[in-house]
């Protein structure tokens, strides 16, 4: 068990727990990390800190898809070269690099932000659910791919959008081919798989009849 270390410096002390406060870093791996930047040439430790501090002022989110991005509209969103009737759903913007990484999908995205999880107080008003509808309802839009992770709060969010898009009945609403094991999240899907989820996809409301 790792006992609680003292450290002759406030600052040393400081900089190892605002460390320890990252995902998956202890506070043995934090000192580590802290008193490998110590020892760089100063000028590293200032061009680290100043990358962090850069991004966390000047990054925004697409007023779009939701996606990152550096202007108000991300370089997808106004690219020339996809296929803006075609917008793919994904849980987060990790998801958005993933799908790129299998260079199947041509269209736009929208970024949820989260799924639909009742259990930990998230509904349908907390992510990006009411924008897409928005999106789809300026009817531009001819196919919704529901790209979400084959959980249960994926697919409790799936059926939500799909009842919320039933107005549209113009918009083809299609969801990954189950190529994709279930419980297995986007992110750590491998390329193969996720890029022929994505061109293989199926009609959602397929999904009930196989159900029944």
């Amino acid at each position: 068990m790792y006992m609680e270390q003292e450290f002759a410096s406030s600052l040393l002390e400081n900089a190892v727990g605002e460390f320890a406060k990252l995902p998956g870093i202890g506070r043995k791996t934090a000192l580590r990390l802290v008193l490998y930047l110590l020892r760089q040439e100063e000028s590293a430790s200032l061009s680290f800190g100043e990358a962090i501090i850069k991004l966390r002022k000047e990054i925004r989110y697409c007023r779009e898809c939701h996606n990152i991005s550096e202007s108000e509209v991300c370089p997808i969103c106004s690219s020339q070269s996809r296929d803006a009737s075609v917008v793919c759903v994904v849980e987060n913007v990790k998801d958005v690099m993933s799908i790129e990484n299998t260079h199947q999908h041509h269209g736009l995205y929208h970024v949820l932000g989260g799924l639909i999880s009742p259990m930990d107080g998230i509904g349908p008003q907390d992510i990006e659910i009411e924008s897409l509808v928005t999106r789809v309802a300026s009817g531009s839009i001819k196919e919704v791919i529901l790209a979400l992770s084959a959980t249960m709060e994926g697919d409790t969010t799936n059926f939500y959008i799909f009842r919320k898009l039933a107005q549209y009945p113009d918009v083809k609403i299609t969801m990954l081919a189950r190529g994709m094991s279930v419980g297995n999240d986007i992110e750590y899907t491998d390329e193969l798989t996720l890029g022929r989820s994505i061109l293989n996809r199926t009609l959602f409301s397929d999904s009930f009849a196989k159900d029944r």
